[in-house]
């Protein structure tokens, strides 16, 4: 008997211990709606959501909760495979510590890949989707970036050498999506146009707050989720209609200037969800709750009942 119950006492601890080293944080009353955030990636964090714009949703009436995926910011993991399956084990874990039956997921950029994913193989988990910034056809996002680099630098011979090159690669490796994402940097895809005074003190708390210090972020997790996740360059547009059958509500809120993202592809992202459930935000790019945060909040407060 005594045997039995050191076993089952270590079996507990072990599964308390692995929640616990999950970053993760709650903000706000736990009786009020759930919202999980998702984070971009892979190698990415909550961080900077966290630090500009969790509180105040959560002070508009939400329960909060950011987490930072296994081995790729603050839970640091050197085992970890970055596969979706182990994207949802952890995600699961997020819900028993938080004591959670359904919640609310607001999924940032790569995030809403995961999230979509997720809300398809747990809809009795989820009680919305958000897609804010998300990608829903990754090779339609590399055309688009590609062929709009071509038009921009068609008078500088070395950059279009590299995209032709960027061309040639592997398209579910790594390496590919790597130098696409290096080529909308140098659009300024993923800059505000014209940052307005809050977005620019935003961000200047955001750089003088221990967030910044713990801005952690695993350059390996890309190499590691390519090499481990067979499903690596999906179009989830066949997905997210699953789920409006599955009658969860959707979703989506977008930056004009968000450049990695097509007129095609939000046209399409608006059939799906329904033109009065996507918002499009003017002078705002991929990171939304901190380029225009008062809009970003008003349309989750506005979509999310109680």
């Amino acid at each position: 008997m005594k045997l039995i119950f050191s076993i089952l006492f270590s079996f507990v601890c072990f599964g308390i211990s692995k929640a616990q080293n999950l970053y993760s944080k709650a903000y706000g009353d736990k009786k009020n709606p759930a919202i999980i955030f998702i984070h971009g990636g892979p190698s990415g964090n909550s961080n900077l959501f966290e630090a500009t714009a969790a509180h105040k949703l959560a002070d508009k009436s939400f329960y909060v909760i950011v987490y930072d995926r296994r081995g790729e910011g603050r839970y640091k993991d050197d085992n970890a495979t970055m596969t979706f399956q182990e994207n949802f084990d952890d995600l699961n874990q997020i819900y028993k510590l938080y004591h959670l039956e359904k919640a609310n997921i607001l999924a940032h950029s790569f995030g809403g890949i995961v999230g979509t994913l997720y809300t398809n193989q747990y809809p009795k988990k989820v009680k919305s989707l958000i897609l804010a910034g998300a990608l829903v056809s990754q090779q339609e996002t590399y055309n688009h970036i590609l062929e709009n680099a071509k038009s921009a630098f068609k008078n500088e011979e070395n950059k279009l050498r590299e995209i032709s090159t960027i061309e040639t690669l592997n398209k579910n490796s790594a390496e590919y999506r790597k130098k696409t994402y290096d080529i909308a940097s140098d659009l300024g895809y993923f800059s505000m146009p014209n940052p307005t005074t809050e977005s620019q003190n935003l961000r200047q708390e955001f750089e003088n707050s221990e967030f910044y210090k713990t801005n952690f972020r695993n350059h390996n997790s890309p190499l590691l989720f390519y090499k481990n996740e067979t499903q690596n360059n999906l179009d989830n547009k066949g997905v997210l209609l699953e789920i409006t059958k599955k009658k969860i509500p959707l979703f989506a809120i977008y930056g004009q200037n968000d450049g990695i993202f097509s007129a095609k592809q939000l046209t399409d992202l608006r059939n799906i969800v329904g033109a009065n459930n996507l918002r499009i935000l003017d002078n705002c790019s991929h990171y939304l709750f901190v380029d225009q945060q008062n809009q970003f909040l008003d349309f989750i407060k506005l979509k999310i009942k109680k």
